[in-house]
Order: structure tokens, then sequence, then C-alpha cells
């Protein structure tokens, strides 16, 4: 008997089920499991298996309908293989099990459901997949804090390379949606992603994703309704591009955060090209945020960035979310350019810059910055403080940005 038609046979005696896992040469096809007794079936083994048998040299298929997801799935070494998926991947609610077991991913000491690594992979959805977390489980559980240990990133890319990504949906995301660390030459496109609270508690650390360790990433066609940071560059990013996205209820394009990290370990963010955003109803739109440690970031570019309805669109501080040590940080930021940034400011500041006294800004310009403060009546305001060349700069500033500005406002200044 020939091996393609054994295997489907012994996995339906070990399952008591009819085969979901068929392998035809370097071709491993899944389809979902039935239900059983009522009982929710769990999905994950058989995907492993399938990945085990082709997830090198060849091609893995999830075919349509719904696939249940009640474990991690860690796939380190794959090579040299196309994965298609044409259904739906729903993460179990089973809270406790993930809090205990998501694979954890070094940076902040978070953790994720899905790790992927490996070279020479795409993963394609065709517009038919999606990833459902189910969330709203864990925003209610989390009642609003941050960066609860154990709750899942739905995708991590890790120690990857050479690595397409397109057509996915995410809904409903557990934690952030991806994640892209120690990896390299990574393209992801036509992404759509939106992880909304239907009850009293936010969804808190939903971004869309985060680069961290990692350079070549190339970004095109995202939507993101997420209520966090929609794109963030953390520590040791280079080389990303980004354009052609659309960022709801977010915080939009970011760098950071950046300068927090153990033994005071630099975090260095170079070559960065944001390009046609919009940012609609978010906290900011173009900004940069770290921390007082080490690093540096240099060569930033935000161009064709549109702002609706956006708290405080421009904005860079050297201290975020502690307001200490302001002024005696030595992370310099160079070379940040904003270039036709244009669209609305919820209250009256357009921009709201704070560099460090110990190590000023330097290499900043705006070239075509018109933000228009939303009531239409008040004059926006430009706030500045440490940057060297500001004269030549461009930067209408109109007064100093205190080191304790916030990052969101409840109103005019």
């Amino acid at each position: 008997m020939m091996l393609t038609s054994i295997i489907p046979a012994l996995l339906a005696l070990a399952g008591g089920a009819s085969a979901a896992l068929n392998v035809t040469g370097s071709t491993c096809t899944v389809t979902p499991l039935p239900a059983s007794g009522g009982r929710e079936p769990d999905d994950s083994q058989q995907i492993l298996d399938a990945f085990k048998q082709c997830g090198k040299n060849g091609k893995v298929i999830l075919e349509e309908g719904l696939f249940h997801i009640g474990k991690v799935m860690d796939l380190k070494d794959l090579s040299n293989v196309d994965i298609e998926i044409h259904g739906t991947l729903r993460w179990s609610s089973d809270i406790q099990y993930w809090l205990r077991n998501s694979i954890g991913v070094e940076y902040a000491q978070r953790s994720t459901a899905w790790r992927i690594g490996g070279q020479d992979i795409s993963i394609r959805g065709f517009g038919k997949a999606l990833f459902d977390g189910q969330g709203q489980l864990w925003y209610d559980q989390n009642r609003g804090g941050s960066n609860q240990a154990g709750r899942p990133i739905s995708l991590t890319l890790w120690h990857a390379k050479n690595v397409f990504i397109d057509g996915i949906t995410w809904r409903q995301s557990q934690f952030w949606h991806t994640f892209v660390a120690y990896s390299e030459n990574i393209t992801m496109t036509n992404l759509d992603m939106n992880s909304t609270s239907n009850s009293q508690w936010s969804t808190v650390n939903t971004d869309g994703t985060d680069t961290w360790n990692s350079k070549d990433v190339f970004i095109k066609n995202w939507t993101v309704t997420c209520g966090d940071d929609c794109i963030a560059i953390k520590g040791n990013s280079t080389n990303i591009q980004v354009s052609d996205v659309h960022c709801y209820e977010s915080g939009c394009a970011t760098i950071g955060s950046l300068g927090n990290n153990p033994g005071n370990a630099p975090d260095y963010v170079q070559d960065v090209t944001f390009d046609n955003i919009t940012c609609t109803h978010s906290s900011n739109a173009a900004w940069v945020k770290t921390y007082s440690g080490n690093g540096r970031v240099r060569n930033v570019t935000f161009s064709n960035i549109r702002a609706e309805n956006v708290n405080q669109p421009i904005y860079v501080t050297s201290c975020i979310y502690t307001a200490r040590g302001c002024d005696q940080s030595r992370l310099p930021i160079q070379d940040v350019r904003w270039i036709n940034v244009t669209g609305t400011s919820r209250y009256n500041i357009a921009a709201a810059i704070h560099c460090s006294a110990s190590s000023p800004c330097s290499g900043f310009s705006f070239e075509n910055v018109e933000i228009t403060p939303l009531d239409g009546k008040s004059t926006p305001k430009y706030l500045c403080s440490n940057i060297q060349g500001q004269a030549e700069s461009g930067i209408p500033c109109t007064g100093t940005c205190p080191a304790d500005w916030p990052q969101q406002l409840n109103g005019n200044r």
C-alpha cells in the first residue's frame, strides 16, 4: 500500500474520526476536525503534524472551515515551505492554559501562541484566512491592565528570514497581532486587523505589529483598528519600510518604546520610513517615544501622513510613561523628518517635542506640515524644547514643551 494512503488511514484509526490530514508527496492538506460528543475539537496537533512532514521543501494547506487551536504551536525550523490558509483559526477560550503555556519571546517578558521561524517561508491567506483570538475574553479578564504576563501574541516571526505574509484578517486578537523578532527580509502585505472591545474594558496592548532586533521589514496595504500602537518600531530595528496603511483608534506610526532594557542595554533604530499613512481618531500620528536609557534613533521619515481627529499628531518624548529623567536621557534622536503631514488635531496642539537637555535632538525638519484643530477656530500650537538647529528646521515653534508633557490631552492647552 502506498504511503499516501497509509497515513490518512492511520490518522483516522488513531483519532476515531475521519482523517483530517492528507499527505501527497511533499504537500500536506489539513481539514478541520469535526466536533465529537458535543466537545470542541483541537486541531493544533494535526497542524503541527502537517508541518513536521511538509515543513521543509514542501507545502502545507489549511482548507476552508473552522480550525480550533487549543495548544501553542511552535514551528522554529521551517525551510522552503509554502503555507496556504483558506479557513479560520480560532484560539481556545482556556485563558489559564495560555497564561501557563504561552511561548516566551524574550522582549519584556512577552509570550506568543504561535511562533514561526526558519527561512524561505510564504504564508498566504488569499483574503479568506481569518485569525480569531477570542480577544474579548482577554480584555474582560485583564480589566485594563498593561502587559499581563502570559497573555499571548497571536503570531510571532522568530529568527525568520525571507518570509512573505499576505491576505490574512485578524479579529479580536488576544494581545499584539504580530511580532517580528530576530528576523530579516520580512514582507507583510494586505493584512486587516481589528480588535475592538464591546465592554467597559479597553483592549490594551493589541498592537498591529512590533519589530524588534530585526532588519529589512516591509509592510504595505494594512488596515488596523487596535486601540494601541498600530505599527511600532522597537529596539535594534533597521531598514523598516511601512506604506499604504490606514490606522483607526490607535497610536498610528510609532518609533518605540526604546531605552528601557535590563542592564541599560542600548536600543538602536535606524533607517525607517512611514509613507502614505492615514491615522483616524487616534492618540498620535507620527511620533517617537523613548525612556531615558541608552541607544539612538537616526534617519526616520514620516511622509504623507494624514491625521483625522488625532489627539496629538506629532509627539516626541525622552521619558515616555514615567516623566522621570527626561533631561538626562542618553538616547539621542537624530535626523527625523516630517514631510506632508496634514489634517486635524482633536485639540489645539499640533506638535509637542521635548528632547533631552543632555542629549538634544538634531537634524529635525518639517516640510509642508499643516495641522488644523478640529474645532476650526483654535490656533495650532507647536511646542519645542532642546532641538539643535531649530531655527533652520522649519518647525514653527510657538512655545516650549515641558518635560512631563502628556502623550494624550483632555482639551486645549
